[in-house]
């Protein structure tokens, strides 16, 4: 059905329409109404129109790789989605739902270039709706990409904390104990065998400066390791709770498909129920 000029005015981006301008677009565009979960357009569909929300809510979806949906957008009243397929001619890359009784303006290319030709200010407006959503798929895009907490933990990772974790694997392996028991036994034996020509005598004192050094230098290399190692399971815990969270969103939609499915079959069985009632009365 047609639009009315006090339902464009209701609409930030038609604000500055004057009352001709306003009466002259309400007359060539549409007016549709949609029900909640109804399907506003599909994912591939030829993307010849745009839609611009009066009331309700709408939710973009698309398909990532695994072929799960994903919540692009949830645009509100005065929210323009649509317009980039509506501009480029492309189809659309998103699906469209109703998640409430809404209400929207649909535009194609020939009422936009009359809004244009008549309000040249309101491209800005539309302009600015279409970066609000760019703005949300790179958020999207950077969230997806962070799935993996190895490959972020990579690209954080600086060449002190490799080393400092190179050092903490080697400092508690089998591998360090026993080279450095045979590095301890071989420079004690030399100097008790050198007796008063050893570098070193007996009680050692210049191994005992080595040996301080080591320990003063390996700890903090180990603690610089430990709260890598800490860091690295904050990041894994908060990873796996987005993951917990879309899961319980996936479970919860689909707890409500069931519960829809159940109410359906509800009046199935009772519409059942009446015809086998009144095909039994006559006989």
């Amino acid at each position: 059905m047609h639009c009315t000029p006090e339902t464009l005015r209701r609409i930030p981006l038609f604000r500055l329409l004057d009352d001709e301008e306003a009466a002259v677009l309400a007359s060539e565009v549409s007016f549709r109404q949609f029900a909640p979960r109804q399907i506003i357009f599909r994912l591939g569909e030829p993307g010849g129109r745009a839609y611009i929300i009066s009331a309700g809510r709408v939710q973009l979806l698309t398909r990532d790789e695994d072929q799960r949906e994903v919540v692009v957008d949830e645009p509100g009243g005065g929210d323009c989605f649509g317009l980039a397929s509506l501009l480029d001619g492309e189809p659309h890359q998103t699906t469209a739902r109703a998640l409430e009784p809404t209400e929207a303006i649909e535009i194609d290319r020939h009422d936009l270039e009359h809004l244009l030709q008549r309000k040249p200010l309101a491209g800005m407006d539309m302009l600015t709706m279409l970066g609000r959503q760019f703005h949300g798929a790179q958020r999207l895009v950077r969230q997806r990409a962070a799935r993996n907490p190895n490959e972020v933990i990579a690209e954080r990772t600086t060449l002190g904390e490799r080393l400092a974790d190179a050092v903490a694997r080697f400092g508690g392996s089998w591998t360090f104990i026993i080279v450095f028991a045979v590095l301890m036994l071989v420079y004690t034996a030399i100097n008790v065998l050198l007796g008063r020509r050893a570098w070193d005598p007996y009680p050692f004192i210049l191994l005992n400066l080595f040996l301080s050094t080591l320990a003063a230098i390996q700890a903090p290399i180990i603690m610089m390791s430990q709260n890598r190692q800490d860091a690295k399971d904050r990041l894994r815990g908060e990873l796996d709770y987005n993951v917990n969270q879309r899961a319980e969103q996936e479970i919860q939609g689909l707890a409500g498909k069931l519960d829809q499915l159940g109410s359906r079959l509800d009046d199935v069985f009772q519409c059942v129920r009446r015809q086998a009632g009144g095909s039994e009365s006559p006989s």
